[in-house]
């Protein structure tokens, strides 16, 4: 088994973590992913690549979030994204130290049930199994 053949068996076999979120009406894929946008862990329903290219879009704008929060925030910490497009919306949050949860939902649900079952999620499974270990960066 080569070493990107085990990290996508490890982000299927971890899917379950993300039973909280995936299981709210209208979300599409969860996929939570590093610091420096490389997929950690998805749901089943997530094809691969697609989970890549949301662990790398998230990346952009996680880095585009605290660029802002330094200019114009008290302080360098971003908590949520939020984006809406026709169909849906893109929720990232953090998820531990290093990691964001990312969320892909259809355009029908409640922003602030998928917010709250976002923190749930990361509260139940704990920051430390979520988080990415910063000296692996």
């Amino acid at each position: 088994m080569t070493t990107t053949d085990a990290a996508t068996a490890r982000t299927a076999d971890d899917s379950w973590m993300l039973d909280l979120i995936s299981g709210v009406r209208g979300v599409r894929h969860v996929v939570v992913l590093t610091s420096d946008g490389l997929t950690k862990v998805r749901t089943a329903q997530t094809p691969v690549d697609l989970a890549d290219k949301v662990a790398a879009a998230c990346a952009g704008l996680v880095a585009l979030g605290l660029g802002m929060s330094r200019e114009f925030g008290a302080t360098e910490t971003i908590r949520q994204i939020v984006v809406e497009f026709d169909g849906g919306f893109l929720f990232v949050r953090g998820a531990g130290d290093g990691s964001r949860l990312a969320v892909v939902t259809e355009a029908t649900i409640d922003p602030g049930i998928v917010a709250q079952q976002m923190q749930a999620q990361v509260l139940m499974i704990g920051e430390r199994t979520l988080g990415t270990d910063a000296l692996a960066h």
